[in-house]
């Protein structure tokens, strides 16, 4: 989403900088900019397919891979029916325009209910939110962030992340910007981040408590008559039922289990509500809890109360040049909940996606519908799903697998056969997701900025060849449907796809006439635009729907039976790591230590820069030691992203597969109970 210029000599990247005059950006770069080159030009990355051939990695051709691969994985499904191969995508494929164009039918092709995406490490909550509350998953609203006077932000640490669900560069200055035209931001997190340092408030939170902290927020609202939803009422559906379920969870009532004080919660509400324009935004560490899917919810809910969606400065929605809202819809993709569930622990569907918690346990189970095969694309899911000791065992018990990847790497060494596509800068990009999720309207199409070798097959060029090949050896009425739709795909290529798009969108912008811009386009501040965009018939917002009142049972007895039990776990965002796809980057790698509070620290006569055992039902890894009083005491915090050689460990060793939000099936990152230890004592024993 950030604006670049390129300065390129003797077909190498001579110099990086950001460009001044693109709209969102205004010359922000982050590390991955500027490590563009380190991906290119990395001599690990695969050029081609290979083979593996015992522990030796072999080339072969792609006609003769794509053969190999379509052959075993339709022998399996005949063998052993559809849902025998799974399908993995990971958080890379979001950055490829053509590989998200084409891996919807690519899994339609492989006919199975086994497709897992990072959805459910991540921003699952609010995409269920939006297609409970609003009709459609990509109907995302992403704080007027240049606009408002109240920023209340939960779990989330833009100032590193730059934005999550909402696409907003150089996130430091516009928190800055807000303070400064006399507005207010409030974090509440378990930990002090880089973000809370900009704000002018910071609330420690205990992990897994939003969901309560918003519902005492939400109660003071009405208890104190501060609920002024304005124009939203006309088309809102659910207020008095929510202000019903709300009245128990009074911030008195919540302050233990949170360790908020009431009067800190109450004070909130008061600001929050009489802020001329106000924004909650909450992100990971609100959603990867047992109370994740309620936080999401209630994060709109608090927005929808004060009158605040789809208000200038409040939570709005992007009005992008290609509109996924209405193609979603037009598609039938506007999103479904539960129309199947997992074999082995019944974990509900989202959009035709299962929970990847659930992957290791469908591999490693046996039974009908036991999974025998998989392929991955663009993931390190060894890395990046919890308990990644399990699921790389269960990969070792597969027929056979195929992963569609830059690398050799913890996931894909198991792989029979890697596919490569080529680099980020062989390619041309568009941004269809993240443009939806902008802070301002804009749009950019960017050509290759080198030529791809002439044997190299792009990511979309290998979901239509491998799809279609396994559709038509699997056999049957429905394989063949399938081969030709994606062979029909692929006469259609994404450029056409994409032009298609662009021309239905709300601006009619063909590619042709962005294909010679240098800057990015500018469309426009975020603008109101409910209840035209709502998906739901009749256009109204439904503010409390049946499962997340069903779903307030199991947090009040949470709070019931809820007590003080040792340490809890959660993660923690850097700006120099960047997901588990490029740990492997020196200009990409922070500092993996486990952030402890002095006291915790003491009481186990931890030193700064101990190594110390984590450790989990899952299992245990070994860290440094960070002491620090930016954490809330009983929280011990280590990031993700990092492999598991040097000083550094895989967090997702520890997380437990077994805990997840049981509405949602997303996974619970944050609040593993953990102990930790010295590492001498723990050898010592």
């Amino acid at each position: 989403m950030c604006g670049l210029t390129l300065q390129v000599e003797a077909g190498r990247i001579a110099h990086i900088a950001g460009d001044k005059l693109d709209p969102l950006s205004r010359g922000f770069v982050c590390p991955k900019a500027m490590a563009l080159p380190d991906i290119h030009e990395d001599p690990r990355r695969l050029r081609g397919p290979v083979e593996r051939d015992g522990a030796e990695w072999k080339p072969v051709s792609w006609p003769r891979a794509f053969e190999i691969a379509g052959e075993r994985l339709a022998a399996i499904q005949r063998r052993h029916g559809a849902d025998s191969v799974a399908f993995y995508t990971g958080n890379p494929n979001l950055h490829s325009y053509s590989a998200q164009l084409f891996e919807l039918e690519f899994a339609k092709c492989l006919g199975s209910r086994n497709l897992y995406s990072t959805a459910s490490m991540d921003h699952l909550p609010h995409i269920l939110a939006s297609y409970h509350m609003f009709g459609s998953q990509f109907l995302l609203p992403v704080p007027d962030i240049d606009r408002t006077a109240f920023l209340l932000i939960l779990g989330a640490n833009p100032a590193e992340s730059n934005g999550s669900l909402m696409s907003a560069p150089g996130m430091p200055a516009r928190l800055k910007a807000i303070r400064e035209r006399g507005g207010q931001v409030v974090v509440v997190d378990p930990q002090r981040t880089r973000t809370a340092d900009f704000a002018g408030r910071h609330i420690f939170i205990r992990p897994g408590t939003d969901a309560l902290f918003l519902l005492a927020l939400i109660q003071v609202l009405f208890a104190e008559r501060l609920a002024h939803p304005g124009r939203l009422a006309d088309f809102t559906r659910g207020i008095a039922e929510i202000e019903q379920a709300a009245a128990p969870f009074t911030p008195e009532s919540v302050a233990l289990q949170t360790g908020v004080p009431a009067e800190t919660t109450r004070a909130t509400a008061w600001e929050f509500a009489q802020a001329e324009r106000a924004v909650c935004y909450s992100r990971v560490g609100a959603c990867t809890q047992q109370f994740g899917a309620l936080a999401g919810w209630l994060t709109i809910a608090l927005n929808v109360l004060t009158g605040n969606l789809d208000r200038v400065g409040g939570a709005m929605f992007a009005k992008p040049a290609v509109d996924i809202v209405k193609i979603g819809g037009l598609l039938g993709q506007n999103g479904s909940f539960a129309k199947w569930r997992s074999r082995v622990r019944q974990l509900p569907e989202f959009a035709g996606f299962l929970p990847v918690a659930a992957l290791a346990e469908e591999m490693d189970t046996p039974g009908k519908g036991q999974i025998r095969g998989l392929i991955t694309s663009a993931g390190n899911p060894v890395l990046s799903t919890p308990n990644g000791a399990r699921l790389e065992r269960a990969l070792g018990g597969l027929e056979y697998m195929v992963s569609i990847d830059l690398y050799v790497n913890e996931t894909t060494r198991f792989a029979n056969l890697i596919l490569p596509p080529p680099s980020a800068l062989e390619r041309d990009h568009y941004d269809i997701g993240l443009r939806a999720l902008g802070v301002r309207n804009s749009t950019r199409y960017t050509k290759p900025v080198f030529a791809a070798d002439s044997s190299a097959r792009e990511d979309w060029q290998i979901y239509a060849e491998l799809g279609s090949r396994v559709a038509r050896k699997r056999g049957g009425a429905a394989g063949l449907v399938a081969s030709a739709r994606m062979s029909a795909s692929q006469w259609m290529g994404p450029r056409r796809m994409l032009d298609w798009m662009l021309r239905l969108g709300p601006y009619g912008v063909p590619l042709s006439s962005l294909e010679g811009e240098q800057h990015t386009r500018d469309l426009g501040p975020l603008a109101p635009c409910l209840p035209d965009r709502l998906m739901h018939k009749p256009k109204v917002i439904q503010l409390a729907p049946d499962i997340y009142l069903e779903d307030l049972w199991r947090l009040a007895r949470f709070q019931q039976h809820w007590q003080p039990n040792g340490l809890v776990l959660i993660g923690r965002r850097q700006l120099r790591s960047n997901n588990s796809w490029m740990h492997r980057y020196e200009r990409l790698s922070a500092a993996c230590t486990a952030r402890i509070h002095p006291a915790d620290a003491a009481a186990r006569a931890i030193r700064d820069g101990d190594a110390v055992e984590i450790r989990s039902r899952a299992g245990a890894i070994v860290v440094a030691a960070e002491l620090s009083d930016r954490m809330l005491q009983g929280v011990v915090s280590v990031p993700h992203g990092f492999g598991r050689s040097g000083s550094s460990a895989s967090v997702n060793d520890v997380t437990d597969e077994g805990q997840v939000d049981a509405l949602s099936g997303v996974i619970c990152f944050n609040g593993v109970p953990v102990s930790v230890t010295r590492h001498a004592d723990v050898m010592s024993r």
